[in-house]
């Protein structure tokens, strides 16, 4: 057998060096049970115009999915309802604005029209 100070050197030798400090392991430790949440990056962008023209453009990180394609006001206002109070209330004081706006052009339009009429009727005589 071997005597008590050869063991001793033995056991020291194989232990491991604490000075280095541990390198940290890649990925989850063994017993988490914690899931990754993987997330999806979609940009919905919705433009309009002062005349009332919308479109709605819709991209995937660098990669369009589509572009340019027509949608009405009151579409706008219905999606910006469904998805949050506080994007409803702006997107319908714009879309008011420019209702209000459409509604004065389409005032102008009618007193240019009777305008107008009155004119040619007046010519007939």
């Amino acid at each position: 057998m071997t005597n008590p100070e050869e063991a001793t050197a033995v056991t020291t030798a194989d232990a491991p060096a604490t000075d280095e400090p541990a390198k940290p392991r890649r990925g989850r430790p063994k017993g988490s049970t914690a899931r990754t949440t993987r997330t999806i990056e979609l940009t919905l962008t919705v433009t309009g115009t002062a005349d009332g023209d919308w479109q709605a453009e819709l991209k995937q990180g660098s990669t369009w999915l589509s572009r340019g394609l027509p949608v009405t006001a009151a579409a706008v206002s219905k999606a910006a309802q469904e998805l949050h109070a506080e994007l409803a209330r702006p997107i319908d004081a714009v879309i008011d604005a420019a209702r209000e706006q459409r509604a004065a052009r389409v005032a102008a339009l009618e007193a240019e029209l009777e305008q107008a009429r009155k004119a040619l009727a007046e010519l007939e005589e």
